[in-house]
């Protein structure tokens, strides 16, 4: 009697680990939600060369964003901190409030536009006098010879550094143009402009009236411009609502060409109070050499411990046969492992 019940016990045993160890290998090839511990926010998510990478903002108070790290990844599921690749020691007319990093890269080095400072402009809602430290800023490049840096100031000063079309400078996005065309899309407080970055991103090239900024703002727009191309089609996003309550979303448009015109299509993107609140300020990567895409973005945990209680995550991001975009479906497990092939 005793023997069977031994061997009963022990195949019980065999089963639940069996079942454990299976659980464990199905969790290990998802990436789970945040993707990285910490709190980030404003993620900008690019393949580089063979690996994934995620810059994002630190999420703290303004006097504490004083420094970028950056994240990559074989997979989208196993994460490499590095860590203050970009600080103010570096960038000397910085001195807080680094945010919303975008990455590109050309010629064997890296570019990494930023905006410091939490630029204001006189008689503004936030101008303030006495505080001298936003009265100076913008957005700004730093420049290595590796995404993980170390980085140098690429100019010294601000690339823009002051308000054009009542844009602030701040939430920079760079990207290439199918004709070999860089551009630099930006603008907060519900204003958004397209410039055309010249041959060493020290200016601007003018568009045909004359002007260095475009303002190409779509209906609902707050902040958050991001771009990508599929199946010869544009597709602008942007951030509505207050980035620091559960309102915060993610829009977007479609267009033949990157410069526009640009319609708001719908949200694909928002809380979801099973899940997470204050979607928003995304980035978009996909799988090289095939039609797998993923929306990078940050949330607000439940429950959230503060304004900026904000993390990365990553889900799935699917299309409609029509190319429109389907919504967006926020989880706690992520996306599948994906190596590049």
């Amino acid at each position: 009697m005793k023997v069977h019940t031994l061997t009963f016990l022990l195949i019980v045993i065999v089963v639940f680990s069996c079942r454990s160890l299976k659980k464990q290998a199905e969790n290990s090839t998802y990436s789970g939600n945040p993707i990285f511990a910490g709190w980030y926010a404003d993620p900008e998510g690019i393949v580089l060369k063979d690996e994934y990478w995620v810059f994002p903002t630190y999420s703290a108070k303004y006097e504490n964003q004083v420094f970028f790290d950056a994240f990559s990844s074989k997979d989208l599921v196993t994460w490499e901190k590095h860590a203050r690749i970009l600080d103010t020691a570096i960038i000397k007319w910085a001195k807080q409030a680094l945010w919303a990093p975008s990455m590109i890269a050309k010629n064997d080095q890296y570019y990494l536009f930023f905006s410091a400072n939490d630029l204001q402009k006189p008689g503004g809602p936030y101008w303030d006098e006495k505080d001298a430290i936003n009265h100076h800023g913008g957005i700004g490049i730093a420049v290595a010879d590796a995404p993980s840096g170390p980085f140098k100031d690429y100019l010294g000063k601000p690339l823009i550094g002051e308000f054009h079309n009542d844009a602030q400078p701040i939430d920079q996005f760079v990207f290439k143009d199918m004709d070999g065309t860089h551009y630099i899309v930006y603008g907060g407080w519900g204003h958004c402009n397209l410039a055309k970055l010249n041959n060493d991103f020290t200016g601007f090239i003018p568009w045909s009236d004359g002007k260095l900024f475009k303002e190409i703002t779509p209906e609902g727009y707050v902040e958050g411009p991001f771009m990508f191309y599929r199946n010869k089609t544009w597709y602008f996003m942007w951030s509505e609502g207050g980035w620091g309550n559960d309102t915060y979303k993610v829009a977007y448009a479609m267009a033949k060409k990157a410069t526009g015109p640009y319609e708001r299509i719908g949200t694909i993107l928002q809380s979801d109070k099973n899940i997470a609140t204050g979607a928003g300020h995304n980035s978009v990567i996909r799988t090289p050499n095939t039609d797998n895409w993923y929306i990078v973005y940050h949330r607000r945990p439940i429950p959230n411990e503060g304004r900026d209680h904000r993390v990365t995550c990553i889900d799935k991001l699917e299309f409609n046969e029509d190319g429109t975009i389907k919504q967006v479906k926020m989880t706690f497990e992520g996306v599948k492992k994906s190596n590049q092939k």
